[in-house]
């Protein structure tokens, strides 16, 4: 993890230079230094450290599902979520400049991204080669200089390692797309009622009776809260225990929520919020052409 000369004017990010987690940065904060992290706990702790101003945590894909121990992680990170943004992911197939398609014999790229791109995989006929993640595939095929293997990555990842995309959009599913959420030590609370929409996300775990999870999500809906997400996951290693995470539309100081948590909290045992913040447009987008 390497330092960055302002840290008030970086954002660190899980993976290689030219990741999707890379490109998501730029997307959001473009006049940013993104900092590359090993893992999820280096970009934690660089904010943490004062080394990043803010982290990019990816938590789920419209194609894949949640992202893998990020669950456990995001209670944990000492952080606040106080943004959320959502990336389109366009894979390409990268291969070393003078490479066509007719030379590549086998492709290497995260697990994710080669279930992803099945189709092209299966029409070119090329072998797939599990990699760490997309960018670190695309810094292989650079150091390889071999025009029979590929990777599927960013177009930034072509850029950052001089490579070539052979074909781009390669994905199964146009509506490929990764929901990050920007992380920074302080809560940054946008007030009740605010046009652009608020989403509070949290964790909870209920109190062990009868029927305490359906009690618990009742006042939800009798006070007319939205509730986007709920995902239960074993704590502990105990099978018995469930912590959940959940994000409803609203803000706690609004009238529906504050009255939703205050049920919430007669059946749980602990009850913890991770952020609140402006919901992104793409989830109005989303719903609209859903409802179309």
């Amino acid at each position: 993890m390497a330092a960055s000369s302002d840290p008030s004017h970086t954002i660190a990010f899980q993976g290689s230079p030219g990741a999707y987690s890379h490109l998501a940065c730029k997307a959001v904060y473009p006049d940013f230094t993104a900092l590359p992290c090993a893992a999820f706990e280096d970009a934690f702790q660089a904010v943490r450290d004062g080394q990043a101003r803010y982290a990019m945590i990816p938590v789920d894909n419209s194609v894949a599902g949640r992202v893998a121990d990020i669950h456990h992680l995001l209670p944990n990170s000492g952080l606040h979520i106080i943004g959320e943004h959502y990336q389109p992911v366009n894979h390409h197939l990268l291969g070393v400049k003078g490479a066509t398609l007719d030379d590549i014999a086998t492709v290497r790229s995260h697990v994710h991204a080669l279930g992803q791109c099945r189709n092209i995989i299966r029409r070119l006929g090329i072998k797939p080669v599990v990699a760490a993640d997309t960018a670190g595939a695309a810094a292989e095929v650079a150091r390889m200089s071999d025009k029979s293997v590929a990777a599927i990555a960013s177009e930034l990842a072509a850029e950052t390692y001089g490579l070539v995309s052979l074909q781009a959009n390669i994905e199964d599913e146009a509506h490929n797309t990764t929901r990050f959420v920007i992380m920074s030590r302080e809560p940054l609370t946008p007030p009740p009622g605010a046009l652009e929409g608020v989403v509070t996300s949290f964790v909870f775990r209920v109190r062990n009776v009868p029927a305490a999870l359906y009690k618990a999500l009742g006042g939800f809906a009798t006070n007319g809260v939205n509730m986007t997400k709920l995902e239960s996951y074993i704590v502990d290693g105990h099978f018995v225990a469930a912590q959940f995470l959940c994000e409803v539309e609203g803000h706690p100081e609004e009238r529906g929520v504050r009255l939703a948590f205050e049920e919430l909290k007669f059946f749980t045992r602990e009850l913890t919020i991770l952020g609140v913040y402006r919901a992104h447009p793409y989830r109005f987008e989303a719903r609209a052409d859903i409802e179309d």
